[in-house]
């Protein structure tokens, strides 16, 4: 199964991350035309994938529902780090950290507007790893 891992620069700010063309170019080395799966992991426990819509807005709106859904305040037990670090800790039961993406003849099989980003609310960890797996059907 052909892999791959690499960093990411996040730097200090929430948000997300497009991993789109970064995922299709290493499915265009690796399938071959191939029909399979694009698993994409991220071994972090504050940050998480998604398949979203980005542009006109969607990314500021994706943000401000999470602080809704997981407020940045003190209510959070796991203290340490930037102000309501806890609630980066629970992010996992909204966004996973992994993937798996349709691959039909050898691309991403996305919808229309779909793109795959890292969603990232935790400012203290300003580098993220990524790794892609392509799993043959």
């Amino acid at each position: 199964m052909p892999s791959t891992e690499f960093s990411l620069e996040t730097g200090r700010r929430r948000g997300l991350v497009d991993l789109t063309d970064r995922c299709a170019r290493f499915v265009a080395e690796v399938a071959a035309g191939r029909d399979g799966l694009l698993n994409v992991w991220l071994p972090h426990a504050t940050a998480g994938l998604v398949v979203v819509e980005l542009g006109a807005g969607s990314e500021e709106d994706v943000m401000v529902a999470l602080d809704r859904l997981l407020p940045r305040d003190d209510r959070w037990r796991h203290r340490h780090g930037s102000p309501g670090h806890g609630a980066d800790h629970v992010l996992p039961l909204l966004a996973p950290p992994s993937l798996s993406i349709p691959i039909v003849g050898g691309r991403l099989a996305l919808g229309t507007w779909q793109s795959i980003c890292l969603l990232d609310p935790n400012p203290d960890n300003p580098t993220r790893r990524v790794r892609l797996t392509f799993v043959a059907g």
